[in-house]
């Protein structure tokens, strides 16, 4: 029987899983349920010894004799100081050192209570990964605990090796055991290929899925990579990415193909190929969150970890480029053929949608322009609702600090490549966004190359398309930050060249201006329009969308 403790049994379960075959334990209560089921797990065996310091060397010594991982498991408070020597020595020696500690709840510490100190961070730079786990109380607690486990069980076998740290805080009662059996749990797997071919097994598991999808978030400019999702897209594989990720045909229409789709599960993939950084697409993750027994593997050439659709079977360490060319033409079509039928759809939508003056309309029909006069162009989003935008309209790489996500930095760094480069520059960005930047423009070098599409609609536009927040009586000026700001000041004391917008006739003649117009400095165009109209069209846009299935 094992211990009721939900996080030690995932622990427990994926040590056996990972091939730990030994743990060195130490005297303690607070550590006695993981001392308990390492002892009843079959496929580890235990070797007490009572000093840390020492039993931390001793499975140093077993890393190094079995060349594989082996735990050394400790009770709380200075018992994981204690270790501190043999990680050290791991580290230099990139053995797996897999230190498990016992530790009170996370209130208790710092509060004069018995043998507690601070410790997720205490063994410092010395380990390759620290973890604390949670005590599950639901299913995404679940999945967050299986998660660190893995994250912390692949980081000591990767590039060398080297000692991890788990951590798991354990509140009493801590001698119940009576759970008959481990539970059976996800295990995520690091490939690292040894050249450039991949392991066929991968490959041939995603070539005769059924439903096979290749996600693609945020990447660096790459022509090449556009040119091979084009090449999968008719080899008959589902390619889903944004703007951010390539340009090309299937960087289109991602948030609102899945707005089309999002109830029915025949669109739902079995498995997921999954290159690049973040989607900024909260819809598009949730969806593909429901596939939780799609087989989902990673590509990126540092093998770390991103369980962001909570189903991830494994990564492999190579750059996505060198999986991606070994995909061959798959033998149906009819996967990809149903998701291209709802892209139609949205196509013959965006086609036919024409919005009236707003954010919406100057985002269109910039681009629009620069796709028919200004092909050369570099065009940067600020984050929040200018993005989205960008990602309904836009015929190019976009541009955009979707790291983090935030509103800070986004027209520096737009300014920032217009000196670098010889082309135009544009910035498209929100009002809170620009005036929290303004000193962007406060530079002697910047040139007119720099061109600034301002989308001002007197607060934080995005607010207003969450559903519920209206109703706060805090919304409009403690959340959104309604203002009655405009730029045409910044502007002048920064020898910028400044331009307004506030209707549909004045807003195509200024964005000639904007996209032809010779100058010397840096153009702002700001266009004025109402949030609660903006947020209003851009529900409309997506509610005659799904009035189309």
């Amino acid at each position: 029987m094992y211990s009721n403790k939900e996080s030690v049994n995932i622990l427990t379960a994926l040590l056996a899983a990972h091939g730990v075959r030994r743990a060195v334990v130490c005297p303690g209560s607070r550590n006695s349920a993981i001392v308990h089921n390492l002892n009843e797990c079959p496929a580890i065996s235990c070797y007490p010894v009572t000093d840390e310091r020492s039993a931390a060397f001793y499975a140093l010594g077993m890393c190094q004799a079995a060349n594989e991982p082996v735990v050394v498991c400790v009770t709380s408070g200075t018992a994981l100081l204690n270790v501190l020597p043999a990680v050290a020595e791991a580290c230099y020696q990139h053995q797996p050192l897999v230190v498990v500690s016992a530790d009170r709840p996370g209130q208790w510490i710092d509060q004069l209570d018995g043998q507690t100190l601070p410790q997720p961070d205490a063994l410092g730079r010395f380990v390759r990964k620290a973890v604390s786990l949670p005590e599950p109380h639901d299913d995404e607690e679940r999945w967050y605990c299986n998660r660190l486990v893995n994250e912390a069980l692949l980081a000591c076998r990767q590039n060398g090796g080297g000692p991890v740290h788990i951590n798991v805080p354990l509140t009493e009662p801590l001698f119940d055991y009576c759970v008959e059996k481990l539970p059976e749990e996800r295990l995520i797997s690091l490939y690292t290929p040894k050249a450039a071919l991949i392991d066929g097994a991968i490959i041939r598991e995603f070539e005769n899925a059924e439903r096979p999808m290749i996600i693609v978030g945020q990447m660096k400019e790459n022509p090449s990579l556009a040119i091979d999702l084009e090449r999968l897209d008719g080899a008959g594989y589902v390619v889903l990415q944004e703007p951010l990720g390539s340009k090309g045909p299937t960087a289109r229409y991602l948030e609102e193909a899945v707005a089309l789709v999002e109830n029915d599960d025949r669109y739902l993939p079995d498995c997921i190929f999954y290159v690049g950084d973040a989607l900024v697409s909260k819809r598009a993750r949730k969806f593909l969150r429901r596939a939780r027994h799609a087989h989902c593997w990673e590509a990126n050439p540092e093998g770390v970890p991103h369980d962001v659709l909570m189903n991830l079977t494994g990564i492999i360490q190579a750059r996505p480029e060198e999986v991606l060319l070994q995909f061959c033409e798959r033998r149906s079509h009819a996967f990809r053929n149903l998701w291209a039928a709802a892209r139609m759809k949205v196509r013959e939508h965006q086609e036919h949608f024409e919005p009236p003056y707003s954010q919406l309309l100057a985002v269109k029909w910039l681009e629009e322009t620069t796709a028919r006069d200004d092909l050369s162009s570099a065009i940067h989003y600020a984050n929040s609702t200018a993005v989205r935008l960008g990602n309904l309209y836009s015929w190019h790489h976009i541009h955009c600090n979707r790291g983090v996500n935030g509103i800070e930095g986004s027209l520096s760094t737009a300014a920032g490549y217009s000196l670098v480069s010889d082309e135009r520059v544009y910035c498209v960005i929100g009002d809170l966004s620009f005036f929290y930047d303004q000193n962007a423009l406060w530079n002697r070098n910047l040139r007119g190359n720099l061109r600034i599409l301002l989308l001002n609609n007197g607060g934080g536009g995005l607010f207003y398309q969450l559903d519920g927040l209206s109703a706060s009586r805090a919304c409009d000026d403690l959340v959104a930050g309604r203002h009655q700001t405009t730029a045409e000041g910044i502007c002048r004391e920064n020898n910028v060249a400044y331009y307004s917008a506030d209707n549909a006739a004045v807003l195509e003649n200024r964005l000639g201006v904007l996209t032809s117009e010779h100058s010397e400095r840096p153009i702002v165009l700001e266009v004025f329009t109402s949030a609660e109209q903006d947020a209003a069209l851009y529900r409309k846009y997506y509610e005659l969308l799904k009035g189309k299935i």
